[in-house]
């Protein structure tokens, strides 16, 4: 359940890092109001998932799929160039959190 809680917190990660690129620097009221509850959101479903998962497995992957799914979908979305070398990259950081995950022999 912990790694459930640490994806999606991991998700919700990148929806807050969107909305505060959105947010005009929160003078826009909808991009704000995204902006705290993912980041309430994801932050306790955080510190919830690192009671059973060691920290620095747990901020690596929660930070690394967050950074990879923001870039995606800024890729996605036309606000960031797309090129093979950033693919390539995204590709490389999601094979290094799925290591992580699969590292993790203790849970």
């Amino acid at each position: 359940m912990s790694w459930i809680v640490l994806i999606t917190s991991g998700i919700l990660e990148a929806v807050w890092a969107t909305a505060l690129g959105k947010s005009a620097g929160f003078t826009k009221l909808g991009p704000t109001l995204v902006f705290g509850g993912a980041l309430a959101l994801s932050m306790a479903g955080l510190a919830w998932a690192m009671r059973e998962i060691p920290i620095g497995t747990a901020y690596a992957v929660w930070v690394g799929m967050g950074a990879a799914l923001t870039v995606t979908w800024s890729m996605l979305t036309g606000d960031a160039s797309v090129s093979w070398l950033k693919i390539a990259l995204m590709v490389g950081l999601i094979g290094c959190v799925i290591g992580l995950k699969l590292v993790d022999g203790t849970h």
